[in-house]
């Protein structure tokens, strides 16, 4: 299988398949963590992929199928449920020796399953961000999505958030463009902190905030496209060019919105903490850092203390694009560099690379612990950021 088309063939595997799962393998499923849970995790939403059912803690379950591989291979695997004892939790195990996509330097890579039939599957494991993000923009994910089943269709709402998407949507009019990604955003802000009333979470729990927020904003996009190019897709297309047309459109407008939805959010977050920053500031050599603390006019004044100054990049994913962020401000070259991300976990070997270049992850608290465990307390939670930067404009 050509490496370039991985992505590919996994979402056009997702497409043929009857249920379809992905989560960032977590240092616990490699094996990094040395612990005894063998094999990969299942979160009880996206149970439905193994088993046609939750079942009660008292005694395991399990059944065995045929995964085929992106390289070819076929593994007789094991879906389980360990009930007995302490345990209560859903693996996949039972790879084989020596199985290839289980070691610690896949921690961080998606791991995306797709089922045909009860017995057969298929697997494949995307280990950089240009494949993640490609997979992951095809269906219009965040990262914050994963860990679940994937929505091929139209996304399930709660009645409430069903109600205050159709007003916006027929607030649009019938040929109204679709909304900017900064629109889109804020829209999806308006309706969650609407349905459910956890502005306060703005200031005390920003980590969840950021979640809440990204999956709302998933939600709200999904309903939008599905209301204003549905009729399209339903009145047919006069040529097969016409059809790629659209769908490349589609796609490109996901990935547009992905692309730039963690910044928009962050943005939010910081506004919403009454912190002082400015976003894509003209540093050096026209690069653009995606946030600078306090601001522009404050990273181009020499008189300015450097210490004061901070820069924050924002990466959706960022498994292999860290090395990006080293060079976008020269005068905090040699001070910490921090990069917030929804990636969850990333292996030792990079740890170690982001520390010896000073970089400072910055991630959701949630999503900490999917990180190697002697590296967690190195990483910063969105809450910690923030009181880091308000310690700073105080100081």
């Amino acid at each position: 299988m050509v490496t370039q088309n991985l992505a590919t063939q996994a979402i056009l595997s997702v497409m043929g398949g009857k249920k379809s799962f992905c989560k960032f393998l977590s240092a616990n499923d490699t094996g990094k963590t040395g612990g005894h849970q063998a094999g990969i995790y299942i979160a009880k939403p996206a149970v439905p992929i193994i088993f046609d059912q939750l079942f009660e803690k008292g005694q395991n379950h399990d059944r065995w199928v045929n995964i085929e591989w992106q390289d070819g291979k076929t593994t007789e695997t094991r879906f389980i449920y360990y009930g007995q004892g302490t345990r209560n939790e859903y693996r996949i195990t039972n790879f084989g020796r020596d199985f290839e996509f289980l070691r610690p330097e896949y921690t961080g890579s998606l791991f995306v399953l797709v089922k045909y039939t009860e017995e057969t599957y298929s697997a494949f494991i995307l280990d950089n961000a240009d494949l993640i993000d490609q997979f992951l923009d095809s269906f219009g994910m965040s990262p914050t999505q994963t860990n679940s089943l994937i929505d091929t269709g139209s996304v399930k709402l709660e009645t409430r958030e069903e109600e205050a998407i159709n007003r916006f949507i027929n607030s649009l009019g019938p040929d109204t463009k679709f909304p900017e990604t900064k629109v889109m955003a804020k829209i999806a802000r308006l309706i969650q902190g609407e349905i459910y009333n956890h502005d306060d979470y703005i200031r005390i729990n920003p980590d969840r905030k950021l979640i809440d927020w990204t999956n709302e904003e998933y939600r709200v996009f999904k309903a939008v496209e599905h209301a204003l190019e549905w009729p399209t897709i339903e009145r047919g297309f006069n040529s097969i060019d016409e059809f790629i047309e659209l769908a490349k459109s589609l796609i490109n407008r996901r990935k547009s919105r992905a692309g730039k939805s963690l910044e928009n959010h962050l943005a939010a977050l910081f506004s919403g903490n009454e912190i002082a920053f400015e976003s894509q500031v003209v540093t050096e050599g026209n690069k653009t850092p995606d946030f600078i603390f306090p601001s522009g006019a404050a990273y181009h004044n020499p008189s300015f203390t450097t210490s004061k100054l901070t820069s924050l990049a924002a990466k959706t994913t960022c498994k292999d694009r860290w090395r990006q962020i080293l060079n976008e401000a020269d005068r905090l070259r040699d001070e910490t560099k921090f990069l917030c991300t929804l990636q969850q976990g990333i292996s030792v070997k990079q740890m170690e690379e982001m520390a010896a270049e000073k970089v400072c992850l910055v991630v959701p608290k949630p999503y900490i612990r999917t990180y190697p465990a002697e590296w967690q307390d190195h990483i910063w939670s969105i809450g910690k950021f923030i009181e880091y930067i308000k310690e700073k404009e105080t100081a």
